[in-house]
């Protein structure tokens, strides 16, 4: 049992950039662009579970955010839920610059007045009881650029693969 809970541990490297709101400012600007997207995990059953009422996040894509996801995600755009850090201590204004919304029940979800801009979209899939030791599904990432020319919705899903 150790050997599978390692097995998901990623090492997680100190930042070695300065979380920088200029850099970051263009996700506060108002937009014509909208997001649109679906967020689930497919189970080893083939079953689908969807990231109902889970907080869905659009951060743009600085260069703090970059390593970050890199040193969160490494090569993968999902990370399991027993390897997600609990501890993850970051610069407050880091989350400032960032938008939310929640997915509904079916694991939609939208943004709409974005700024063109690179940015990474990310929500967690969990399933399983609560009181558990470990549980299942983990967070999910993807990327989106708008470019400020789009004239309908960019559509993101958001599953791990």
């Amino acid at each position: 049992m150790a050997g599978i809970l390692l097995a998901g541990c990623v090492e997680r490297k100190p930042a070695s950039v300065a979380f920088s709101a200029e850099e970051a400012a263009f996700v506060k600007k108002t937009g014509s662009g909208t997001i649109t997207g679906h967020a689930f995990r497919t189970k080893p059953s083939g079953a689908v579970v969807n990231a109902a009422g889970q907080v869905v996040r659009l951060v743009p894509t600085t260069t703090f955010a970059r390593e970050r996801f890199a040193n969160l995600y490494g090569q993968r755009k999902y990370v399991p839920h027993g390897a997600y850090p609990r501890d993850d201590a970051i610069d407050p204004a880091y989350a400032e610059y960032t938008r939310t919304t929640k997915a509904e029940a079916n694991g939609r979800f939208s943004f709409d007045k974005v700024a063109p801009g690179s940015y990474f979209l990310t929500t967690q899939v969990i399933w399983g009881d609560e009181a558990a030791f470990t549980r299942e599904g983990g967070s999910v990432y993807d990327l989106v650029t708008l470019t400020g020319r789009e004239t309908e919705p960019v559509h993101v899903i958001l599953s791990g693969n």
